[in-house]
């Protein structure tokens, strides 16, 4: 059996959101080393601070400043740090109740090793040295041996306050299309689109996905359709997406490859993207070095009728 594919891919976007009254004291204290959090209607103090009383849904919005000490409630051991986590030594996870809060905050703590670490330990804020408005002003924590901190009352009002932030949202992962999406991605290098027919419904899968979705059966028997097709559906995309160079706009399509028992994705080229329609008859394109067809285009046969692809929409 020829080795089954993988590759390394990532999925990241910068995540942009706006901040309330609350949220954007509670950040520019960061930036200014002051901890707020915000006092509910029965007494509690709540940091991080929310906009809600989680218990009785109340809108609230005193704020009151906490010490940068406190108290770890729980706490779990990090033996190998990850890419964008606060340190990159071993450390551990902790939740820190600050004296004067009643909930508690989950950061960071340095520490030399796990058995520095128990439920209990007195630790303190360990400041960034520049800071921006975001959580990542607190470096982490650090082991404390002394008393509860006595906060100077700031009452969470400040000048050029953040009103937003940004975050990067990314996933890393190993992806592998299996067994009959490997060999359809290496028959398109031979410029050959071959799918899988079920052995109960007969139906003819491009790509191949392994197995039939409708009777649950393993699919092997391999099938080489096209290269010909019929356009079923399509769009116009009329937003330039970043990094590809086509203008727009353009056509999108689901293309019914001869043979093939579900169309496949594809954009039409070489006729006006006003011109394309349900039926069109096109062809696949290759261009020097590419594994898959850069895009397909009108042969010039008559468009096919709907009743030969009707099931396919």
């Amino acid at each position: 059996m020829p080795e089954v594919l993988k590759a390394p891919l990532v999925v990241e976007f910068p995540f942009t959101r706006s901040l309330g009254p609350v949220q954007s004291a509670f950040l520019t204290g960061l930036r200014e080393r002051v901890v707020l959090g915000v006092r509910t209607t029965d007494g509690r103090t709540l940091v991080p601070p929310v906009e809600y009383d989680p218990v009785t849904a109340d809108e609230i919005h005193d704020l009151v400043e906490v010490a940068p000490t406190g108290t770890v409630t729980t706490w779990a051991w990090n033996h190998e740090p990850r890419r964008g986590q606060p340190l990159d030594t071993p450390f551990a996870w902790v939740l820190v109740r600050l004296d004067g809060a009643d909930t508690a905050l989950l950061h960071a703590l340095d520490a030399p090793g796990p058995d520095a670490v128990h439920t209990g330990m007195r630790v303190r804020v360990r400041w960034a040295p520049e800071r921006s408005g975001a959580i990542t002003d607190i470096a982490c924590f650090e082991p404390y041996d002394g008393g509860p901190g006595e906060p100077a009352g700031h009452d969470g009002r400040f000048e050029n306050p953040v009103t937003g932030i940004v975050a990067a949202a990314r996933l890393d992962y190993v992806y592998s299309p299996g067994r009959a999406q490997t060999a359809y991605i290496e028959n398109l290098a031979e410029r050959r689109t071959v799918g899988e027919r079920c052995p109960s419904c007969r139906k003819v899968y491009v790509p191949p996905r392994g197995a039939c979705p409708t009777c649950g059966l393993a699919t092997s028997e391999q099938v080489e359709v096209g290269p010909r097709g019929t356009v079923t559906t399509y769009c116009i995309v009329n937003i330039k997406a970043k990094n590809l160079d086509i203008d727009v706009p353009y056509v999108y399509a689901h293309i019914a490859l001869d043979g093939a028992g579900l169309a496949l994705h594809g954009r039409i080229g070489g006729i006006p993207y006003d011109e394309v329609r349900m039926g069109l008859r096109v062809e696949p394109v290759w261009t020097e070095g590419c594994r898959h067809p850069d895009h397909y285009r009108p042969t010039g046969e008559p468009d096919a009728d709907y009743e030969t692809y009707k099931e396919m929409l």
